[in-house]
């Protein structure tokens, strides 16, 4: 058994399959894909920490219509190997550090509040309303903006620019949903560059400012690649986050009994809640290596320059990992899921993934506790990136 990433059935529930592969062994050939998957927890972790298995970018072909995209990836954290990535890591973590997590804080659990009140609004007005709309699709876009500095002015262009760009993960893509995502690169790389020009000239307390001024002995960033690892930051920042919120209240929802106990304490249960929730529905499904030598995960063999992805998803459901992975225990300790990735891919941002997660929750289950569904939401069509089109929702009085 596989798994076809454009049915329907498998992407409103991907996790029996992700079962099946993992009960005949923990790497598989997938040829839709074109590449090896690893499937068990121990696979997918030797798969994300191997020094022999690297993100090997190569340019979209054709290079000529793609300038924009690949000049992106071809400057980002994301897409380099040491001795490179070890540079960019050392030099992005140091202007990253500088106390920006702890400096949007007070602001993220503010503007966090004020869109759950303005959710409320929606729903006493209309008897229902889309929590993307209102709080899941927003809220990153915002704290994103405020991270790298974005005028309020600009900040509207980022989420089209971020949802365009990363269609083009996804497999099967139509030329216009490339064309699309060019289009939006080529955008963001125009004004990220005008922003860093003010920020080098007139500096604040913001990103920007300090990926622009970030030194290591003589060495500093590139403008390129200061605007790779911003629009880096915005997409992976802002996707994953929007689809963790989206998945997560919708299990929340769906499992009343973990509602209504995160609703009794939430200060005792936000900090592993927001962990399960990363656990239980994974926002990025799949995330891929290239063999760079002779290697094996898990006895499965790679030759140099073959693929081979992991599936979070399924990692995040191994059941010789998680006791009853299938089921959402919002206690859950301990939870070594994968939402973060390993090794030297980390997520550096994911201290402030955590703190914008635990403040919509926190916002929701105290300022409305008796929310509830208020039709079966749309989810998207895409397999890489796991997330909804819309999430109805409506309240019970208190």
């Amino acid at each position: 058994m596989s798994f076809d990433p454009a049915d329907p059935v498998f992407l409103d529930d991907p996790y029996p399959a992700f079962a099946a592969l993992r009960r005949r062994g923990p790497v598989h050939w997938h040829d839709g894909l074109g590449l090896s998957v690893a499937v068990s927890h121990e696979a997918c972790a030797a798969v994300l920490r191997s020094r022999d298995a690297g993100r090997i970018w190569r340019d979209k072909e054709p290079a000529a219509a793609f300038p924009a995209f690949n000049l992106l990836h071809r400057n980002s954290l994301l897409e380099s190997e040491p001795p490179r990535h070890t540079r960019l890591r050392r030099l992005v973590s140091a202007a990253f550090n500088r106390g920006h997590t702890a400096r949007l804080e007070p602001r993220l659990r503010a503007v966090a509040g004020r869109m759950v009140d303005g959710l409320a609004a929606a729903i006493a007005a209309d008897g229902a309303a889309d929590l993307l709309t209102h709080l899941a699709g927003p809220l990153p876009v915002e704290v994103i903006a405020e991270l790298l500095g974005v005028p309020a002015e600009d900040r509207p262009w980022l989420q089209p620019w971020s949802n365009a760009i990363v269609k083009m993960y996804e497999y099967g893509l139509p030329p216009e949903g490339a064309a699309a995502a060019e289009a939006a690169a080529a955008e963001f790389v125009a004004y990220l560059r005008e922003l860093a020009a003010e920020r080098a000239a007139v500096p604040g307390d913001d990103l920007i400012s300090d990926l622009v001024a970030v030194r290591d002995g003589g060495d500093r960033l590139s403008d390129d690649e200061l605007v790779g690892t911003a629009v880096l930051l915005l997409m992976a920042g802002h996707e994953a986050t929007v689809n963790v919120i989206g998945n997560g209240v919708l299990a929340l929802l769906r499992h009343r009994d973990q509602w209504d106990r995160l609703v009794a304490a939430p200060a005792e249960l936000l900090p592993t809640a927001v962990e399960e929730l990363i656990r239980y529905d994974a926002p990025l499904q799949l995330f891929e290596r290239t063999a760079v030598a002779p290697t094996t995960v898990a006895g499965y063999r790679l030759e140099p320059g073959q693929k081979i992805a992991a599936l979070l998803g399924a990692a995040a459901r191994d059941p010789d990992v998680f006791a009853e992975p299938d089921r959402l225990d919002i206690g859950r300790s301990p939870n070594p899921h994968l939402g973060f990735g390993a090794g030297i891919h980390y997520c550096v941002g994911a201290p402030l993934a955590r703190a914008e997660i635990s403040a919509a929750v926190e916002a929701l289950v105290t300022r409305l506790p008796g929310l509830r569904l208020a039709e079966e939401p749309a989810r998207r069509p895409e397999f890489v990136i796991r997330g909804l089109r819309s999430l109805p929702v409506t309240a019970q009085p208190r």
